[in-house]
């Protein structure tokens, strides 16, 4: 498996894979590709790497600047994330995460946030403080990966495409 940055022969196979990995989950509206494209089209999609096996793109992550408190302040936010189905629950999701973590330290990123699950997330590193939070969410789902500084406190907000899409 090779990770790499997305390139534009890539962009229908990331949007194909981020729908078809999103569609069986209970959680999902269905706004993970229109905010991937969204992202792309805004200039917001800071980092966007593929995992590529034999030629297929099996799994995609982006990485967007996200405001706490209404500061940008080097921070970024983590998703959407896809993974094939055939190949979830096989590291492919847990590599991507850490070559964008590897990649955001790298250009001197504060951290990198995310709403997920803490049972998924926090064995990647990520950890709530309860001081970060998000449009009135439970703060245990609220997460970062502090990269250096204080770790963060106050209303984090996503890119505007997540806005657009009804998050």
């Amino acid at each position: 498996m090779l990770i790499r940055p997305e390139r534009p022969d890539d962009v229908d196979a990331i949007d194909r894979l981020t729908i078809a990995a999103f569609e069986p989950q209970w959680f999902s509206d269905g706004s993970e590709a229109p905010i991937v494209r969204s992202l792309r089209a805004s200039g917001d999609l800071t980092l966007s790497l593929v995992a590529e096996d034999e030629g297929d793109v099996i799994g995609h992550v982006a990485f967007s600047p996200v405001t706490i408190d209404g500061s940008h302040d080097g921070w970024f936010g983590l998703g959407p994330i896809s993974v094939r189905l055939d190949r979830q629950r096989r590291g492919v999701g847990r590599a991507l995460v850490a070559e964008g973590l590897r990649r955001l330290r790298d250009r001197e990123a504060r951290g990198c946030a995310l709403i997920g699950d803490p049972n998924i997330y926090g064995r990647m590193g990520f950890t709530a403080n309860g001081l970060l939070s998000h449009r009135g969410l439970d703060r245990v789902v609220v997460q970062h990966f502090t990269f250096s500084g204080p770790s963060p406190s106050g209303e984090l907000r996503f890119a505007p495409a997540f806005d657009a899409a009804g998050r």
